[in-house]
C-alpha cells in the first residue's frame, strides 16, 4: 500500500522528493530485528516511533484520502510496524524460528463486523480525530486486542436522546452513567443506525483516539457484550457530485475574487507609480526653475489678476488680499483651510474692482432700439426715454430703482434687456420668486461647507463690469422662511443710500453697488412690501390692444415662428382675419405669450400637412441617375436644371413626381451607361471629381425646354416628376382646424342692452374685460322692497350693491316723485358669469344705472359702458385700471365710456392709438351719468 501511495505522490512532488518516495520495504530478521525504510513518511513529516501516534491531536484534519489502507496507515504505519515487530519477537521467543512474516493489514472496506462504540454527545465525521474515554473494561479490552491483531477499527455511533429527556438538561456524567448501564439489545436500540467507521490510532489507559473513516449502517447484532454488529458500507457518490458542484462554484468565486483583487492591485500600483513619477517630475522641474509648486502658482495667479486693477481697487480690499496671500503660503496644500482660503482669494481677485462700461445716453438711439424690440407701449417707452434723458444731464443713471409692473406676457423682461442695450450696459437677470433664504442675497458665511457669495457678487463676476443692469424678476413673489426675510435683505441692496457699501457675508468686504442700475418686475404691486415699494419708481405696463397685437403677430411672432418651423413664405399664407380671430377668440390676455403659443400650434399643423404631401425643404443637392443601356453611347447629359425661385426638394419615395419648375436640386445628371465597367468607371473615376466636366456640359441641350433622355431613362425621370403642392391658406373659416374650438365667446351679448341691463368695465389679471349687470323684479307688493345679489360677488361688491340700491331710491324720488317702484318691488341683481369670482367698488355707478333702467322702464344708450365707485350722496370716486378697461371697451366695440373725473389724467396719458375713436365722459356726480345714460327717446 505504501508503494502505491509513494507512486501516486511522486507524480506531483519535486524530483528530489520524488526520489525519496520509493516503496518502503519492511523485513523482520531471524533475530527479530526490523529493518524499515519509509521515505514517504519522512516527506509527510510522520515520525518513525510511536510518539507520532500519541501526539495526534483530536480534531486534526487528514491531509489525504482515507479510502485506501495506505492513507490510513500513513498516520500510524510506525505503530502498526511496532505491533507487528512485537508479535514477531514473541513468536521468536517461543518458537525461535529462523524467519517471520508480518501479519496482513485489514483494509477498511473489508470491515463488515465491528465493535459498536457509543458516542454520547456528537458524531464523528470522516477525516476528523476524536478522543473519548472508555469506562467499560470489556469494551476497552476488546479494542486493545483488535488494535494488537492489526484490526484497529471500530464503529462509532451517536446515542439517541430519550423521548422523555431533554438533552439540554442532562449532564455529561448522567449521560455516561446511563450509557454504561446499557448492554446488548438495549444499547443497540439507543444507537443511531448510521455511524462512522473509526480507526483506533492510539490507546493510552482508558483514553482512545479515533479517526473517522467512512459511513456505516448497522444491519444486525452479532454479540451483546461488548456490542458487536454487522455493518454495510455506505457509498458517499451522490454526495460527492453535490460536493463537487459546490467546490466548483467556490472555485469560480475564488478565481473571480483573485482576478478582481489582481486588477485592483495593478490599478493601485499603477496609480502609485504614476503619482510617484509626477512628484519626481515636479521636483525636477522645480529644481530647474521650469515649474513652481501649487501654492506659488496660485499666489502668482492671484497677484497677476489684481495687478491690472491695483490702482482702481479699494485699499481695504488690497489689504485683505495681501493678508490672505500671506496666509496661503503658510498653509499646507492638503489642509481644508487651504481650499477655503484659495476659493476666497479667487472670488476677491476675479471681481471687476473699478471697471465700468461706457454708458450711452443717446435718446434717439434708445428710441430706435425700443421700437425695434417692442411695438406699441408708447407711454412706457416715453417714461424710459425720460429716465435716460435725466441720466444724460446728470452724467449717470444710478440712483433710481425702476419697477415694471404688468400682467404676464407684456414684455417686462425684454424691456429691461432693451434698456440695457440702449444704455450699453451688461445685462444680468435673476429671479427672486419663491426665494426664502437670505443667503441668496447676502451670501453664506465662509465657515460653512460649500459656502458661496450672494447673487450680486456672482453677477459682478459674470458680467465683468461694476455697472451692469440687473433685472430682479418676480419681486412680488418673494418668500419668507426660517432662513430670514429676503425682502428685508433687498432693502440694503436697492437703497441708493446704502448699496454704496453693500456687505456680502462671504466676501466680508464692502462692495460699491451704487453704479448698478436695478430694474424689477412684478405682476401686482400690492404684493410688494411697503418699505421695498417705497424705493422704486413704478412704470405700469397695462398690455396691448387688438391693433398692437395684430402688428406684433404679423411683424414678429408669425415671421419668427415660420422660420423656426422651416416653412417657406410661398408655402403658406396666414390671413389677417385668422390672426384677428385668434386674438379675439383665443388670446384675450393682456400679453402676447399665449398668442405666440397659438401661432406656433398653427405652424406645426401646417408643417405636418406639408410633409404629408411630400414637401421637404432640405438644402439643394446634386442627383445623378445612372442606368445601364444597350446603346453604345457612353455618357449623355440631358439637361442641367436650376431653379432659384422654387425650393421644393425631391422626395425620398420614388413614386413622387417632380416637374422641372418644382425641383430644388441644383443639378440632375442623367447618365446612360452601356456596360458594368462603364458604370464602375463613372461611379469611381480615377483622378476625376464627381461634378460634370466642361466637355460634358457642352453637350447640354436646351432647345425644346424638356429634359432629353434616351428611352432607358424616361421611366426613371417619370418617377421623379412630382405633383405641385398647393399653398396652405389659413383664414377665419378654417382656423378651428388648426387650434380647435374658440376658448372665449364674444363678451358683448346684446347689440342693444334691454331694460335693467347695463355694461360695466372691470380689471383682472389678464388685463381688462367687460361685464353686464342685470336687474330683474322678483316680487311686487306693499313693503316688499328688498334686494338679492348673485354672481359670486365679494364683500366689497355686495356693499356697493346695497349703496346703489339706496342711491336709486334717492334718484328716482328726484326724477319721478310718484314712482314707488323700490318701495313695493323685491329686486334680484346678478353679475354674469356666475362661476367667476368678482369683487371691487368700481361697479357702483353701473348698478345704480341698471336698477333705474328697470324702475323707469328706459333703455340705456347704445354702445355705452361705464365704471366708477358711487357714494351714498351720489358722488363718483376714482378707480384703477383705466388703460385695461379702455382696451376691453374697444375690444367689445363700445363707442362711449364714462369715467370718474378724477381719472382724466390717467386717460390723457394713454397712447393715442388706445384713445382713438372713443367718446369719453368724465363725471363727478351720478346726475351727470343719468343724463348720459338715459336720453329723452330711450323709453322702452
Amino acid at each position: 500500500m505504501l508503494r502505491a501511495a509513494a507512486a501516486t505522490t511522486a507524480g506531483f512532488l519535486p524530483p528530489r522528493l520524488a526520489a525519496e518516495t520509493a516503496p518502503a520495504v519492511r523485513v523482520v530478521t531471524a533475530a527479530g530485528a526490523e529493518v524499515r525504510s519509509s521515505p514517504l513518511l519522512r516527506v509527510l513529516g510522520v515520525p518513525r516511533g510511536g510518539a507520532g501516534i500519541g501526539s495526534a491531536t483530536p480534531g486534526r484534519r487528514m491531509c489525504f484520502g482515507s479510502d485506501s489502507d495506505s492513507s490510513g496507515s500513513a498516520v500510524d504505519s510506525d505503530s502498526d510496524a511496532s505491533s507487528a515487530a512485537g508479535a514477531g519477537e514473541e513468536e521468536s521467543e517461543g518458537n525461535r524460528s529462523s524467519s517471520a512474516v508480518a501479519p496482513a493489514i485489514v483494509r477498511p472496506e473489508d470491515c463488515h463486523t465491528v465493535i459498536a462504540m457509543p458516542l454520547p454527545h456528537q458524531p464523528l465525521f470522516p477525516g476528523f480525530f476524536m478522543a473519548m474515554s472508555v469506562k467499560d473494561p470489556k469494551l476497552l479490552k476488546a479494542l486493545v486486542e483488535n488494535h494488537k491483531r492489526s484490526f484497529p477499527y471500530a464503529g462509532a455511533f451517536l446515542v439517541k436522546n430519550e423521548e422523555d429527556t431533554d438533552s439540554n438538561t442532562v449532564t455529561c456524567s448522567d449521560s455516561k452513567k446511563i450509557i454504561h448501564d446499557l448492554k446488548g439489545k438495549e444499547l443497540l436500540k439507543r444507537l443511531h443506525e448510521i455511524g462512522t467507521l473509526a480507526k483506533i490510532t492510539s490507546i493510552q489507559g482508558d483514553q482512545v483516539l479515533l479517526l473517522g473513516h467512512c459511513r456505516l449502517r448497522i444491519t444486525e447484532m452479532v454479540e451483546e457484550d461488548p456490542l458487536t454488529v454487522k455493518v454495510d458500507h455506505l457509498k458517499v457518490s451522490k454526495r460527492l457530485m453535490l460536493t463537487l458542484e459546490l467546490v466548483k462554484r467556490e472555485l469560480e468565486i475564488t478565481k473571480l475574487q483573485q482576478s478582481i483583487a489582481k486588477a485592483i492591485e495593478e490599478k493601485i500600483t499603477g496609480e502609485q507609480r504614476r503619482y510617484l513619477l509626477n512628484e519626481q517630475l515636479k521636483a525636477i522641474k522645480k529644481e530647474l526653475g521650469l515649474e513652481t509648486d501649487d501654492k506659488t502658482a496660485l499666489s502668482e495667479k492671484f497677484r497677476k489678476r489684481i495687478e491690472s486693477r491695483k490702482e482702481k481697487c479699494p485699499s481695504h480690499v488690497l489689504q485683505v488680499i495681501e493678508e490672505e496671500l500671506t496666509k496661503l503660503q503658510l498653509l499646507e496644500a492638503s489642509s481644508s483651510e487651504f481650499g477655503v482660503t484659495s476659493n476666497y482669494l479667487d472670488w476677491l481677485t476675479v471681481l471687476p474692482w473699478g471697471d465700468y462700461s461706457d454708458e450711452n445716453f443717446d435718446v434717439h438711439r434708445a428710441q430706435r432700439i425700443l421700437d425695434e424690440d417692442h411695438y406699441g407701449l408708447i407711454d412706457v417707452k416715453e417714461r424710459i426715454l425720460e429716465f435716460i434723458a435725466v441720466g444724460k444731464l446728470r452724467g449717470s443713471s444710478q440712483g433710481k430703482i425702476i419697477c415694471l409692473c404688468g400682467p404676464p406676457g407684456v414684455g417686462k423682461t425684454s424691456i429691461g434687456r432693451s434698456v440695457a442695450r440702449a444704455l450699453n450696459r451688461k445685462f444680468y437677470r435673476f429671479s427672486v420668486g419663491g426665494l426664502s433664504d437670505i443667503a441668496e442675497i447676502k451670501g453664506h458665511r465662509r465657515t460653512y461647507v460649500g459656502a458661496m457669495p450672494g447673487k450680486m457678487v456672482q453677477c459682478l463676476k459674470s458680467v465683468g463690469t461694476s455697472n451692469p443692469l440687473v433685472l430682479i424678476d418676480e419681486i412680488d413673489k418673494l418668500g419668507r422662511g426660517y432662513s430670514g426675510d429676503p425682502a428685508s435683505a433687498l432693502l440694503e441692496l436697492l437703497d441708493p443710500e446704502q448699496n454704496a457699501n453693500f456687505l456680502d457675508h462671504y466676501l466680508d468686504v464692502p462692495i460699491d453697488l451704487s453704479k448698478v442700475l436695478f430694474v424689477c418686475t412684478a405682476n401686482v404691486i400690492e404684493m410688494i412690501p411697503g418699505p421695498l415699494l417705497d424705493r422704486m419708481e413704478i412704470i405700469t405696463i397695462a398690455g396691448y390692444i387688438t391693433d398692437e397685437k395684430m402688428h406684433i403677430a404679423r411683424g414678429y411672432l408669425e415671421k419668427n415662428t415660420r422660420e423656426a418651423c422651416g416653412i417657406m413664405l410661398e408655402q403658406v399664407e396666414v390671413k389677417d382675419s385668422a390672426l384677428l380671430a385668434l386674438i379675439e377668440n383665443y388670446c384675450r390676455e393682456a400679453g402676447v405669450r399665449n398668442l405666440q403659443k397659438q401661432i406656433e400650434k398653427v405652424y406645426r399643423k401646417i408643417a405636418l400637412q406639408l410633409v404629408r404631401q411630400g414637401v421637404s425643404n432640405e438644402p439643394a443637392r446634386e442627383i445623378t441617375l445612372v442606368e445601364p443601356s444597350e446603346q453604345p453611347t457612353g455618357v449623355s447629359i440631358a439637361r442641367e436644371v436650376e431653379n432659384e425661385s422654387q425650393s421644393h426638394s425631391l422626395a425620398e419615395d420614388v413614386s413622387v413626381h417632380v416637374t422641372p419648375t418644382d425641383i430644388s436640386c441644383e443639378k440632375i445628371n442623367v447618365v446612360s451607361l452601356t456596360t458594368k465597367s462603364e458604370v464602375d468607371h463613372y461611379e469611381h473615376p480615377k483622378g476625376a471629381s464627381k461634378e460634370t466636366s466642361a466637355d460634358d456640359k457642352a453637350t447640354l441641350t436646351n432647345t425644346s425646354g424638356k429634359i432629353e433622355t434616351n428611352e432607358g431613362t424616361e421611366e426613371v425621370m417619370e418617377a421623379l416628376v412630382d405633383k405641385t403642392v398647393e399653398k396652405v391658406v389659413v383664414d377665419a373659416s378654417n382656423l378651428d382646424n388648426f387650434v380647435g374650438k374658440a376658448v372665449f365667446q364674444p363678451e358683448r351679448i346684446y347689440d342693444q342692452t334691454p331694460v335693467g341691463v347695463v355694461m360695466g368695465l372691470a380689471w383682472n389679471a389678464m388685463g381688462g374685460s367687460t361685464l353686464y349687470i342685470e336687474t330683474a323684479k322678483v316680487e311686487d307688493g306693499e313693503k316688499k322692497g328688498a334686494l338679492v345679489v348673485t354672481g359670486q360677488l365679494g364683500d366689497v361688491m355686495k356693499e356697493s350693491a346695497q349703496i346703489a340700491h339706496t342711491v336709486c331710491r334717492s334718484v328716482l324720488h328726484e326724477k319721478e316723485p310718484n314712482n314707488s317702484f323700490f318701495t313695493k318691488s323685491k329686486l334680484h341683481l346678478h353679475v354674469p358669469a356666475g362661476a367667476t369670482p368678482k369683487d371691487g367698488p368700481s361697479a357702483g355707478c353701473t348698478m345704480v344705472t341698471s336698477m333705474l333702467s328697470l324702475a323707469m322702464g328706459k333703455l340705456v344708450k347704445k354702445d355705452l359702458a361705464m365704471t366708477g365707485e358711487v357714494t351714498l350722496t351720489g358722488r363718483i370716486l376714482p378707480i384703477g385700471g383705466v388703460k385695461e378697461k379702455t382696451i376691453a371697451a374697444r375690444r367689445s366695440g363700445i363707442k362711449t365710456i364714462i369715467f370718474p373725473a378724477a381719472n382724466r389724467r390717467d386717460f390723457d396719458e394713454l397712447a393715442p392709438n388706445v384713445k382713438e375713436g372713443l367718446e369719453v365722459h368724465f363725471v363727478d356726480k351720478y346726475s351727470e351719468i343719468y343724463d348720459l345714460a338715459f336720453p329723452s327717446d330711450s323709453q322702452a
